[in-house]
């Protein structure tokens, strides 16, 4: 690089800003063609009952909400809309019949997607039913803070070729953030990723509901059990690598889902459509995905062998559905995301099972 060089990948900024323009400008990782699906594997990818527990789910939303006339599914973050898709599939004809599925992506709508599903940039207002955040907010771009040689965080600047350096302190509300959902010893070098835009857009998406549930599906981490070293991470081609804001991979870090339901909750008692009668609502819950799914049926149970003898292709089946079941549910895996459910004038029963 010569001196006279002047562009972006010159320029040091915050990371926020520079993950924003790696994953989501117009060259950016979300736009290229193959989709999140030729990168990393999440729980929608790994087998199809996942799909088939949410639509579990949205139909005891739609139960819980009186089977309205018209019922929302909103997918967040929906890559290439499988989700949707998926959900569609398996819903019972007279829950699907009045469903309104919406995939909210920045990305083109992809081709031979099924004709139902609305593509959107924004989730719709007004929505009664299931919004649904399947690592969403991971990927929602945070400022990094770092501790000096004297204690104080300073905000992390990175160029587009990964290399960082300590920028200004961190002041003002990302302080008070810090302090509150991630305070940071004195010791130099460790690391917090801000979570406020993500608090901020989980309110923003919870205040689109009128009535029904909004849930965010993600790696997560509370705050007695903060990682001293942050989680930033990226990831190409199926494989972890450095987080490079350069949009040749993904950059994402775990989520602080205990602030973000803080402040959803904040949003709710303040919800501008909603009358002050109803405006005392249930709190959020917290949970981990598989005591999540297996509140919705998706247990990981063998099915047992005397069904090998008795009906052998109907044995081959479950076997396999246990397996994909052992790997949504597993320890140490996909079974260890969060669950974060916030309900909006219903009830918060519906993984009273869990």
């Amino acid at each position: 690089m010569t001196a006279e060089t002047t562009d972006e990948t010159d320029e040091w900024r915050g990371w926020r800003a520079a993950a924003e323009a790696a994953l989501y400008g117009p060259d950016g990782f979300y736009r290229r063609p193959e989709g999140p699906a030729g990168h990393f594997r999440t729980s929608v990818h790994a087998s199809p009952l996942y799909a088939e527990a949410v639509a579990r789910l949205l139909c005891r939303v739609d139960e819980a909400l009186g089977r309205p006339a018209s019922l929302d599914f909103v997918d967040m973050a929906a890559g290439r809309g499988e989700l949707a898709a998926g959900v569609l599939a398996v819903l019972p004809a007279d829950v699907a019949v009045r469903t309104r599925a919406y995939a909210v992506e920045l990305a083109g709508r992809p081709a031979g997607l099924d004709d139902r599903v609305r593509w959107l940039a924004e989730p719709p207002q007004g929505v009664t039913g299931l919004l649904f955040a399947n690592e969403w907010l991971d990927n929602v771009p945070v400022e990094i803070a770092e501790t000096d040689s004297t204690g104080l965080p300073r905000r992390v600047l990175v160029r587009r070729d990964g290399t960082e350096r300590l920028g200004e302190p961190v002041r003002g509300a990302e302080a008070e953030w810090l302090a509150r959902w991630w305070p940071l010893g004195a010791e130099e070098g460790l690391r917090a990723e801000i979570g406020l835009p993500r608090d901020e857009a989980w309110a923003a998406a919870v205040a689109t509901l009128d009535r029904g549930l909004a849930v965010a599906v993600d790696y997560a981490h509370r705050r007695d059990a903060r990682p001293p070293f942050g989680t930033l991470t990226g990831f190409r081609e199926g494989r972890a690598a450095a987080p490079v804001p350069d949009g040749s991979c993904d950059i994402t870090a775990h989520v602080a889902l205990d602030a973000c339901a803080a402040h959803g909750m904040a949003r709710l008692t303040a919800h501008p459509t909603m009358p002050a009668t109803e405006r005392t609502l249930p709190g959020a819950r917290l949970m981990r995905q598989r005591d999540a799914l297996r509140a919705l049926g998706i247990t990981g149970a063998r099915p047992p062998l005397s069904l090998a003898t008795t009906h052998p292709a109907a044995y081959v089946r479950a076997l396999a559905n246990a397996g994909e079941a052992a790997e949504l549910t597993a320890p140490g895996g996909l079974g260890d995301f969060g669950w974060l459910l916030q309900p909006v004038g219903i009830p918060d029963t519906l993984l009273d099972d869990a």
